[in-house]
């Protein structure tokens, strides 16, 4: 199951059109991503996204988002978007940790999951 709130994208993709500020499924899955995507949303709804992505989460998400700091330093600028809502990454950790544990390289574990993880698997930030 894919989801995106742009009918182009999801009549060219096959995606279900769905918000998720508005929207969490049914159901859980194992591995929820959710790629270049809260950057389009303001505070109020991209904290309800993250909600709703946890709701969504059995076990791991997938989290990209470039911050601040992606956008200073690692983006190129000849092709990257800036019409967007920048946060620090300190901001999205603050969301993400009230349901998820950091596990590093992007993963998210879900606090309620039953994956344990290895002191040197999680992150420290």
């Amino acid at each position: 199951m894919s989801v995106d709130v742009s009918e182009h994208a999801c009549h060219k993709y096959g995606h279900d059109l769905r918000d998720i500020s508005v929207w969490a499924p049914s159901r859980k899955f194992d591995l929820v991503i959710c790629q270049s995507v809260l950057q389009y949303l303001n505070d109020r709804a991209a904290k309800s996204a993250i909600k709703n992505l946890a709701k969504a989460t059995k076990n791991v998400l997938f989290f990209e988002v470039p911050t601040k700091s992606d956008l200073r330093h690692n983006v190129d600028r000849d092709v990257t978007d800036f019409e967007i809502y920048a946060r620090s990454g300190l901001w999205y950790r603050n969301e993400l940790k009230k349901y998820f544990h950091q596990a590093g390289a992007g993963l998210w574990i879900v606090k309620t999951s039953a994956i344990v993880l290895y002191e040197l698997e999680g992150a420290t930030s």
